[in-house]
């Protein structure tokens, strides 16, 4: 949802205003106008709403056109940094995250896949922004985005089924395998193949320039929408009980803490640089919150709690990596890392 990596728009900026906003906006149409998004949510095929799929695709498809490939061959370079942040991505994270959810959430399996769904996703878009403004080493941060996507592909279902199976959480793994294809795997192609042929038609600046903010826009447009129809299908049962939000919300903010804490130590004592170490940092502790919300949705359905939980890391997201940005650069200034 990056427009240049180099800049925040209007949505992406205020993007936690908007969230509120639709939350508002959902939990209104759950009072007057239920049937709107009853009728959305029931425009099905194997469970998932068409319209909502088709969002959902649309948030991916942008993300995926980052995906620099060709980078890949630099890993070799200065691999510590990348493996720093692939062990924090897949291992730290993921059960970091989980064992809070396992603590806080006990008995409320569909909120603990919600957060295993969350913690077991590293970013590979928002981070493109966040990487800028620290001001590191976007070499280093487009290898490792690009790197997450493919490892996402291989990586998210397997780890996401050993999480949920160690509590004995049954899911459909079937529907998880589908849904990583479907919301990874073809926006991947897709992104790839017509980045290639809009860059050989038009060229890299008009695509870089012109084409790739478009469907930016257009994704967070389809995040919205996805965060009305979902409120406003659980406004009620939401409005009752707002506390499972807030029970969400405390092993998710206390995981992104300890991650973090952990990630300014280990890039701290592994000597990097800044400019390394920021990105690390930053990468290893984010989340892809679009396929949580996709796998979340396809899992459970667009009214179901797992969606919801979801969509407290989108609502935490640009708060918390702002916030990641203004530590990072004070710890520089003190010397918390190598010059």
């Amino acid at each position: 949802m990056v427009e240049d990596g180099r800049k925040l728009g209007i949505f992406e900026k205020y993007l936690a205003a908007w969230v509120v906003l639709c939350i508002l906006l959902g939990l209104f149409l759950a009072q007057y106008f239920p049937v709107l998004s009853i009728t959305i949510n029931n425009m099905q095929i194997a469970g998932i709403s068409i319209p909502i799929g088709i969002c959902l695709f649309l948030m991916m498809y942008p993300a995926l056109l980052n995906v620099q490939l060709e980078e890949l061959k630099k890993l070799f370079h200065n691999p510590k940094p990348i493996i720093i942040t692939l062990v924090s991505n897949w291992v730290l994270a993921p059960l970091v995250t989980a064992f809070l959810a396992y603590y806080f959430l006990a008995g409320q399996n569909q909120l603990i896949v919600s957060l295993i769904l969350l913690g077991s996703s590293p970013c590979t878009a928002m981070v493109l922004v966040w990487g800028v403004l620290a001001e590191g080493n976007q070499e280093q941060n487009i290898i490792n985005t690009s790197l997450n996507t493919i490892t996402i592909l291989f990586l998210y279902a397997p780890v996401v089924s050993l999480l949920t199976g160690i509590q004995n959480i049954p899911i459909d793994r079937i529907a998880l395998v589908i849904t990583v294809f479907v919301f990874i795997g073809i926006p991947l192609v897709l992104g790839y193949f017509s980045k290639k042929y809009i860059n050989g038609r038009k060229g890299e600046d008009w695509f870089r320039d012109i084409y790739r903010p478009a469907v930016g826009k257009i994704a967070i447009l389809a995040l919205l929408t996805t965060l009305v129809v979902l409120f406003s299908l659980n406004g009620n049962v939401l409005m009752q009980h707002p506390e499972e939000m807030i029970l969400v919300s405390i092993p998710l903010l206390l995981g992104f803490i300890i991650v973090v804490g952990l990630n300014l130590f280990v890039t701290k004592f592994a000597g990097l640089r800044y400019k390394e170490a920021i990105i690390s940092v930053i990468i290893g502790s984010s989340s892809h919150f679009e396929i949580a919300i996709a796998t979340a949705i396809s899992l459970y359905g667009l009214g179901s709690q797992a969606a919801l939980g979801t969509t407290m890391g989108l609502f935490w997201e640009v708060p918390i990596m702002l916030s990641l940005v203004y530590l990072g650069k004070t710890l520089n200034h003190k010397g918390f890392w190598k010059k």
